[in-house]
């Protein structure tokens, strides 16, 4: 993807990191119903909780029903971008909600799972994991700067580095693509830590207790059937 002209990227990356303090401030959609005490406003653990990822699912109504799709995502400063064909669903309503301010309603989750907690009674069973919800309106990216930045920071925040070093989307390709942005304003996290929560009269009972953690990892890079034999390994692949 094409780098953008160093001004466009500067204002579009400043526009992006703009932030007015170190929580988000809790709304009636982001304070919890339960187990308020794991819920965050934190920017750090929000920002750390979407950097981590790289699938997050993107819910909207389609026709007075709730739609919810996986895609990936991608964070720069204050904002998330998601993109995909100009002819899929989310992205031709978010052009047509409104004439002046288009846009659409959406509510995007990120998870990780890090552990299998089981407890002694089959009630207690849970999974430490940690969670981002957003709630806003994703409106299309139609500056061709930031529509840069964006995509190339899709591909970046797959695998660090792959932007630059591989070829740049050409015009046929960029006229396909759309790129929607959501701006995090109206953002919590919800993070579970920690054993089971036996009760005291299961405590004696025979059955195991504890946790099994679960973590990401990666295998050794595979090269494509067609590639020259002697194309080294980049070294951002080695760093994952």
């Amino acid at each position: 993807m094409t780098a953008p002209d160093a001004a466009g990227a500067t204002a579009a990356t400043a526009a992006a990191t703009t932030a007015p303090d170190d929580t988000y401030p809790p709304t009636d959609r982001t304070v919890p119903t339960r187990s308020r005490e794991r819920a965050s406003y934190d920017r750090e653990v929000v920002h750390a909780i979407l950097d981590e990822g790289y699938v997050c699912h993107l819910g909207f109504v389609r026709d007075g029903a709730p739609v919810v799709l996986p895609t990936l995502y991608a964070r720069v400063g204050e904002r998330l971008y998601v993109h995909g064909s100009t002819g899929a669903r989310p992205l031709r309503m978010a052009g047509r909600a409104g004439a002046e301010q288009p846009g659409l309603p959406v509510c995007l989750t990120v998870t990780h799972v890090d552990g299998l907690v089981l407890a002694r009674s089959a009630f207690h069973h849970s999974i430490n994991y940690r969670s981002v919800v957003v709630h806003g309106t994703a409106r299309p990216v139609t500056e061709p700067a930031e529509r840069t930045t964006a995509l190339d920071a899709l591909v970046d925040h797959v695998v660090p580095g792959r932007a630059a070093d591989s070829r740049p989307a050409n015009a046929k390709e960029l006229a396909a693509t759309a790129v929607l942005r959501l701006d995090l304003e109206e953002v919590s996290a919800k993070i579970r830590t920690g054993g089971p929560n036996d009760d005291a009269e299961d405590l004696g009972l025979p059955h195991w207790s504890g946790v099994i953690p679960v973590a990401r990892a990666y295998g050794a890079p595979v090269p494509a059937d067609d590639l020259a034999p002697d194309t080294p390994v980049p070294a951002y692949l080695t760093r994952l």
